[in-house]
């Protein structure tokens, strides 16, 4: 109730007041259908590099330009919700483009993070960031393979 994400706008200005304080934002992006620890513990590491997280959360539409049309299972404002009340999450900005690139450009963070599916010189955005760093993430969870793990079950007539 009463939740929303933050617009462009606002991020860009609460971005230059965070580092007008001298404080280090770290950014990162994804599309976060259904959060599963996996997600947490990514977002927790990332925290950990500077003082303010932000994340630039896919909307529905590019996330089906991403994963296809049976995706997102989550609709982007539930999901920014979610991420949001994450005690390790300062902010949640939506974006529609194929890359977060001109998102970053606006907000310009400290630590621009991926997970271990990238290499540092492919992440997009990276030139509007300090520095990119890459994390790995936690074996064993995916939102595909929670996905898999329902049809199957469905499929066998156990759910």
């Amino acid at each position: 109730r009463g939740y929303r994400t933050l617009s462009w706008a606002e991020i860009e200005s609460l971005a230059k007041t965070w580092k007008s304080c001298g404080e280090k934002i770290v950014f990162t992006n994804g599309c976060f259908d259904i959060l599963h620890v996996g997600h947490v513990s990514y977002l927790e590491k990332a925290a950990k590099l500077g003082k303010h997280l932000v994340v630039g959360l896919n909307s529905d539409a590019s996330v089906r330009k991403l994963k296809g049309a049976a995706r997102p299972l989550v609709h982007e404002l539930d999901r920014a919700r979610v991420l949001a009340s994450l005690a390790c999450v300062d902010a949640v900005v939506l974006f529609e483009q194929e890359t977060p690139t001109e998102l970053i450009e606006k907000i310009r963070p400290d630590v621009l993070v991926k997970g271990s599916d990238y290499k540092p010189e492919e992440v997009a955005g990276r030139e509007y960031a300090g520095e990119v760093r890459i994390i790995d993430f936690e074996e064993g969870y995916s939102t595909t393979g929670v996905v898999e793990q329902i049809a199957q079950l469905v499929k066998e007539g156990i759910l």
